[in-house]
């Protein structure tokens, strides 16, 4: 449909029934009303019913719905509505009567098992109680991300007798921390239960982050006014939001969704004081990480750190197989590659000036680097994070 003939249509109903008190639900509907905008939907967001639930009203005459679909009910009450539906969570098994966008569980993994391993830990733990806000892949993915990486993870499994059990029960949560081998990196499902862990290491003086390190899967306000603040994995939902509502949009034209979910990727780790360590017992290879990372845009290379730290080069890299399971390197390409995601997301500069400020030849060599490294060009990422 050509802009003219869009112009003379009639605005189409889409209701959004996702909620708006964290910020990742919040950049859902932004994602959702920049492309509504486009398409002149009129949208109805966060209807509720009188007992305060996410509910389409009955005098509601639509034609589809996007929905962060978290519990049976809602579910079933949409499936009689019989309209076209996109779902923007997981927390659901998929079924063939919603199309859904979400973001790439095993991505957040590796993001999560990468930044752990980065800071020296061997031990590792995932707490993820089921608080009715993420499936179980969340947790199994790093699961299966530390175990590929050879190392076994604790995993917090003991059920509450209610959903709600698992805010008040910290003195489980504290024999489960208490028994864990440290220094321990523990991946938390969201910002909420990352909150609590750090509820139950200040009451029972547990040391954050020199005995446990805490990243959350998620980005939310709660990591920034805790103390200490929270590492997080910061989600593109304003893509998703965008991305479910073109499939929503391909939906109510009636040609055919795709039979699996979507998979967005996270943007990148926001690294705070509870994963602010190095817990490294080589003090030339803890030295050499340090190096690094305040050099890295200086286009340094394998000599140069071998150099500042005293060591021979094959030392180095012994030390950094024996402690690290990859070169120096690799690291000194990894650290690169992760300083150009951070100024892709947080600054307007061009990308040719990244990649001189980067210690890259231009923005060729960086393209190629960088797609090798996150699968796509600098370019996509930054679109990723930029609301139409």
């Amino acid at each position: 449909m050509d802009a003219k003939q869009n112009s003379r249509s009639p605005a189409r109903q889409i209701a959004v029934l996702v909620e708006t008190d964290d910020l990742w639900g919040r950049n859902i509907v932004e994602g959702v009303c920049a492309f509504g905008n486009q398409n002149r939907w009129r949208l109805l967001i966060a209807p509720r019913d009188r007992h305060g639930r996410l509910r389409i009203p009955r005098i509601w005459e639509g034609q589809g719905v996007i929905a962060s679909l978290r519990n049976r009910a809602l579910q079933q009450h949409l499936k009689r509505l019989n309209l076209p539906i996109v779902d923007v969570s997981s927390t659901l098994p998929a079924e063939p009567w919603f199309g859904r966008v979400q973001t790439d569980d095993r991505e957040r993994a590796a993001m999560a098992v990468e930044h752990l391993l980065g800071k020296g830990l061997r031990n590792f733990a995932c707490y993820a109680p089921a608080i009715g806000r993420y499936s179980d892949a969340r947790a199994q993915e790093f699961r299966l991300g530390i175990e590929a990486a050879g190392f076994a993870c604790a995993m917090f499994d003991k059920p509450a007798e209610r959903e709600a059990d698992w805010l008040t029960d910290y003195e489980r949560v504290q024999q489960w921390l208490g028994k864990l081998p440290k220094p321990v990196g523990v991946f938390a499902g969201d910002p909420h239960p990352a909150r609590q862990l750090i509820e139950v290491c200040t009451m029972n003086e547990i040391r954050v982050p020199d005995d446990v390190s805490i990243l959350a899967g998620d980005e939310d306000f709660l990591c920034n006014v805790v103390s200490p603040q929270i590492s997080s994995i910061e989600l593109a939902s304003h893509q998703i939001g965008q991305t479910a509502a073109g499939l929503l949009h391909t939906l109510m034209n009636g040609e055919p969704g795709s039979d699996q979910p979507v998979l967005i990727p996270p943007l990148r780790i926001r690294p705070r004081q509870s994963t602010d360590l190095l817990a490294i017992d080589d003090e030339e290879l803890a030295a050499a990480l340090r190096f690094i990372r305040e050099h890295v845009s200086e286009g340094i290379d394998v000599a140069d750190v071998a150099r500042a730290c005293h060591v021979s080069r094959r030392s180095l890299e012994q030390r950094f197989r024996k402690g690290l399971n990859r070169s120096p390197g690799e690291e000194i390409r990894r650290v690169r590659l992760e300083n150009v995601r951070r100024l892709l997301l947080d600054t307007n500069r061009p990308i040719d000036l990244i990649a001189r400020e980067s210690g890259f030849a231009g923005a060729a060599s960086l393209s190629q680097a960088f797609q090798k490294q996150f699968g796509m060009p600098p370019s996509a990422l930054r679109r990723s994070n930029t609301m139409e």
